[in-house]
């Protein structure tokens, strides 16, 4: 029989660095999951990945059991490591900050590709090439399906 779900947390940690502080402690103490399990497994699961930004999505049950699924990072966090930068611009329409090429887009849109809402690699490389937009970085280059 399938247990009755009462809640869910949505969350952003770092990989192989989670902790019963805040943001962490507080999200799943109210729904009453054992925080210190919920690290513990979290950590155990990205110890490839420490300090990535993750996001996990955590499932609580009626019996304060938990499962959770941890995303791939965000496409602007990878934009800003392929650009070299540490924040995107605070006026994005007028001042741009850096720079990546198709090709970086495509690999990020690649690895973000089940996590997106689309079914093509193109509409997932517009969705990349948007969020770089809105963060006032410009990609170079035409775009490989030509306007």
């Amino acid at each position: 029989m399938a247990k009755e779900i009462s809640g869910y947390v949505k969350l952003q940690v770092k990989g192989a660095q989670a902790n019963p502080a805040p943001p962490v402690g507080p999200a799943l103490g109210s729904k009453g999951v054992n925080i210190m399990e919920f690290c513990k497994q979290f950590n155990a699961r990205t110890q490839d990945k420490p300090g990535k930004v993750l996001p996990v999505l955590i499932t609580v049950f009626s019996d304060k059991s938990f499962e959770f699924v941890i995303k791939t990072p965000p496409a602007s966090i990878q934009l800003l490591e392929a650009a070299k930068l540490q924040s995107g611009s605070k006026e994005p329409n007028r001042a741009k900050v850096g720079k990546v090429n198709w090709s970086q887009v495509e690999a990020i849109a690649r690895d973000k590709m089940a996590d997106l809402n689309c079914f093509t690699l193109e509409s997932a490389m517009r969705m990349v090439a948007g969020t770089a937009r809105s963060m006032g970085i410009t990609v170079e280059g035409n775009a490989p399906w030509g306007n």
